[in-house]
């Protein structure tokens, strides 16, 4: 899929997907209510961002499209499609470290910075998809 024509969606096994990279020009969608959060996405072909509770939650350089997003204290997993290359930033647990497996293959062990951000790039061809897990370690 190259994008969540929707923008923010809840799918039935209790996860979300989010962004469309296709797009020209910067589109939101807010005041989403998932599982008792609110959450805001801002996508277009340059950013994807996806804020809950007005907190930062997952930005991409350029923009993607994420399916199956879920987060839970000690993982965070996601299948991420863009138009090529893209990396991205999750806000986890600040000074903690985590390992990153791409496509079940691990990308090593890395550490988040003092306000929790984790950055990954991802080397994907145009609307190729990676499944993408980030475990805490």
């Amino acid at each position: 899929m190259a994008s969540v024509k929707e923008l923010l969606r809840a799918e039935s096994d209790g996860t979300l997907s989010f962004g469309d990279y296709t797009l020209p020009a910067k589109t939101k969608k807010d005041n989403f209510e998932f599982e008792g959060d609110i959450y805001k996405v801002k996508t277009f072909a340059e950013i994807t961002k996806l804020e809950k509770n007005g907190m930062f939650v997952y930005e991409s350089v350029p923009g993607s499209a994420v399916e199956n997003f879920k987060a839970t204290a000690d993982e965070v997993a996601f299948t991420v499609t863009a138009q090529g290359d893209v990396q991205f930033t999750l806000e986890l647990e600040p000074e903690s470290e985590y390992e990153v497996l791409i496509d079940g293959i691990s990308s090593g062990k890395m550490s988040t910075n003092l306000s929790g951000k984790l950055s990954v790039s991802v080397e994907l061809s145009a609307d190729q998809n990676a499944a993408v897990k980030v475990v805490k370690c």
